[in-house]
C-alpha cells in the first residue's frame, strides 16, 4: 500500500497533509464514454452544481455539466480516441469519443482553464445530490456578465 514501510511519524505527517490538501471535502469521481475507450477521474463535491445551458450546441447535445479546475481532472485513458469540435469563438473545445460519439467532458467557453464534466457519464456511487441551474447561453455575453460565480468555477 501507499504507506507501507513508513514510520509512525511519516504516517501522521501524511494524514495532516491529506486533511489540509486542496481536495478536502471533495470525492474522486470516475467516468467515461459509452464504449469505455475514454476514461477519466475528477475531484469534485459529492453534491454537484449542474449547468443546463441553452446555447446552440448545448441545446442540441443536451449538454448538462459541472465545472472543475483543470488540476482536478485527469484523463486516465483514451486520448487517441478523442476528437474535438469547435465553432464561433473556438474557445470551447467540444471533445468527444471518436468511437461512440459521447461527450463525457469538454472545455467550456465560460471556463477555458477548466473542464465541464457530464454528470450522467460518471460511474455510480459517488454523487450524493445534484442541483441544476439553467444558464441562458443563447444570450451568452449577457448571461456571463450577470452570473456571479460561473467564470470563477475553474479557479483553484
Amino acid at each position: 500500500g501507499l504507506l507501507k514501510g513508513c514510520s509512525y511519524s511519516e504516517i501522521i505527517i501524511f494524514l495532516i497533509f491529506v486533511s489540509f490538501s486542496e481536495y478536502q471535502g471533495l470525492v474522486k469521481h470516475t467516468g467515461g464514454c459509452h464504449c469505455g475507450a475514454v476514461r477519466f477521474e475528477v475531484w469534485a463535491s459529492a453534491d454537484l452544481h449542474i449547468f443546463d445551458c441553452n446555447c446552440s450546441i448545448c441545446k442540441k447535445k443536451q449538454n448538462r455539466h459541472f465545472i472543475v479546475p483543470a488540476s482536478r481532472f485527469k484523463l486516465l485513458k483514451g486520448a487517441e480516441h478523442i476528437t474535438t469540435y469547435t465553432f464561433n469563438t473556438h474557445k470551447a473545445q467540444h471533445t468527444f469519443c471518436k468511437r461512440c460519439g459521447v461527450q463525457s467532458f469538454y472545455t467550456p467557453r465560460s471556463n477555458p482553464g477548466g473542464f465541464g464534466i457530464a454528470p450522467h457519464c460518471l460511474d455510480e456511487g459517488t454523487v450524493r445530490s445534484m442541483v441544476t441551474e439553467e444558464f441562458n447561453g443563447s444570450d451568452w455575453e449577457k448571461a456571463m456578465k450577470e452570473h456571479k460565480t460561473i467564470k470563477n468555477m475553474s479557479k483553484e
